[in-house]
Order: structure tokens, then C-alpha cells, then sequence
């Protein structure tokens, strides 16, 4: 099916910033019927779930608009670009607080004074914590179990593969070091699973500060009985448990020790499926 029919074919958007596509974004998504789409404001890049890596969450079509080239927009000139690029909408879904248009003076109200119909979703909330995106980045680093079960699934980071220290070969286990513009979750070490050249494996993986060598804060996963160089430069990395906090370790052998334990927590983890 070509762009322009599946644009013809769309009468329902839910328009929003979605950034970690929570469960409060799935709210506004369970309004879509067959024909809906998601339409996602960008705005910074998005910490916890960038651009089109959104539609990993999502089997509806998305469709990214950068903050940059809408900001200008009036909100009737907001609705006219949607009605343009989605000839066939008849419907709009927004969340209670949803706000447009040049330096964000449109609300539900005006949406709802500039298009015929328009659904608005209420205030979502989980363990009587109301879910928004900066709810959960401000989460990740302190609670990170609390900010996954806001999410409703594991918090995953895409990044690419660089070349880390050289100790891990050298002096504890292999590792694969990734650089990432998103959220780092709250620094330690987790049961994870991670994808390299397309395939997942079980893994053990760190987020923070390497305070026993360099000081610096690295990502880094560590593949379970798997030894592989990766062909891909995009690894992905998905934190499923969290097994222990970060801390400094006297010598490289300590940590070395540690790290053998954390590789067996994980498999654990792992084995109870």
C-alpha cells in the first residue's frame, strides 16, 4: 500500500508528544479504530522513546512532526495542516491536557472550537500516581521499578556500538559499550536483554559512572555465554530486572569477582523465564 492511499485511508489521529508510548499515550490509542494513527509531536528528541523507534510500541501508523516546523502555526492553521495531510479525518484524540499552536496557546477547548469531533481522555492513573512522560524520566534514575510499571514494559535504550576502555576483554568480562541519547535508568546493574545484529540474547548489563576505573558514566551489556563481535552498529538493550547498585570496587579483581555474581543473578533471572 502506497503513502498517500494508507493517508487516505486514516479518519482517527491521536496527537500527542508520546514520548515512551506509556500507559497513559495507550489511553488515547485504544480510541483509534481500524483505520487510526498515531501522530507524535517531536520535541527534544524524545529521552525515553526517539522518533519512529516509537512504532516499535504501536501497531498503528505513526507519523512524526517536528516541534520546529508546527510551532508557527496558529491552532486553526494546526487543524488545517492536519485536515491536509489527512483528507479522509473525521476524528481527533487528545489527552485533558493537550496543548498547540504558536507558543502553545491552543487547548481542548479551542481544538474543539476548530474541529468537529474531538475526544478527550482523561487523566490516567497508575499506583495512584498520575502517568506522564516527565513523571517517569524524573523516576528512572531514582525508582526504577515504579517508572517501569508507569511505562507498562521493560525500559528499553537504543544506541550505537563505540569502542569502550579495553579493560573488559583485558580484565573482566567482554562488553559491548553503547552510546545513546536517552534517559540512563537509575545507575547499577540489571538482568537484560539485549539485540545485536538483529537477534536477542540474555544479558547482564551497567548504567553509570565506572567508579572503579575511568569515572565515567558508560552503558555497557555484557552477553551471557555468547561471545560475538557485532556487525550492526545499533545495539538495543532492554532492562528487565535490577540486580544491584553501582559502587567502587578496591581492585579490578574485586570487581571482577562481583561482576561473575551479577552474570549468575542474571541467569537466574533469566532461567525463571
Amino acid at each position: 500500500m502506497s503513502g498517500s492511499t494508507i493517508l487516505a485511508s486514516i479518519d482517527t489521529i491521536a496527537i500527542g508528544n508520546f514520548d515512551g508510548m506509556h500507559l497513559g499515550h495507550r489511553q488515547l490509542f485504544n480510541r483509534l479504530g481500524s483505520h487510526g494513527a498515531v501522530v507524535a509531536i517531536e520535541r527534544n528528541s524524545g529521552c525515553l522513546t526517539p522518533g519512529y523507534l516509537r512504532s516499535v510500541y504501536s501497531d498503528f501508523p505513526l507519523f512524526i512532526y517536528h516541534f520546529e516546523t508546527i510551532s508557527t502555526l496558529s491552532p486553526r492553521e494546526f487543524v488545517q495542516r492536519m485536515q491536509r495531510d489527512f483528507p479522509s479525518l473525521k476524528k481527533i484524540v487528545v489527552g485533558y491536557d493537550f496543548r498547540f499552536g504558536h507558543k502553545r496557546c491552543g487547548n481542548v477547548q479551542t481544538l474543539q472550537k476548530e474541529f468537529p469531533d474531538v475526544e478527550v481522555v482523561e487523566e490516567f492513573k497508575k499506583c495512584e500516581i498520575a502517568v506522564h512522560s516527565r513523571q517517569i524520566r524524573e523516576l528512572l534514575p531514582k525508582d526504577y521499578d515504579l517508572a517501569v510499571r508507569l511505562l507498562g514494559k521493560p525500559y528499553r535504550i537504543w544506541g550505537e556500538h563505540i569502542k569502550g576502555q579495553g579493560v573488559g576483554a583485558k580484565e573482566l568480562v567482554p562488553t559491548i559499550n553503547i552510546q545513546s541519547c536517552q534517559c540512563l535508568p537509575k545507575e547499577g546493574v540489571y538482568a537484560s536483554k539485549s539485540e545485536v545484529d538483529g537477534k536477542w540474547y540474555d544479558s547482564v548489563s551497567f548504567a553509570g559512572h565506572r567508579k572503579t576505573t575511568d569515572g565515567k558514566v558508560a552503558l555497557e551489556t555484557h552477553l551471557l555465554d555468547t561471545a560475538i563481535t557485532p556487525q550492526r552498529e545499533r545495539i538495543a538493550v532492554d532492562f528487565l530486572h535490577y540486580l544491584r547498585p553501582n559502587r567502587k570496587f578496591s581492585s579490578l579483581e574485586a570487581l571482577k569477582r562481583q561482576i561473575l555474581i551479577d552474570c549468575e543473578a542474571a541467569r537466574r533471572y533469566h532461567a525463571k523465564g
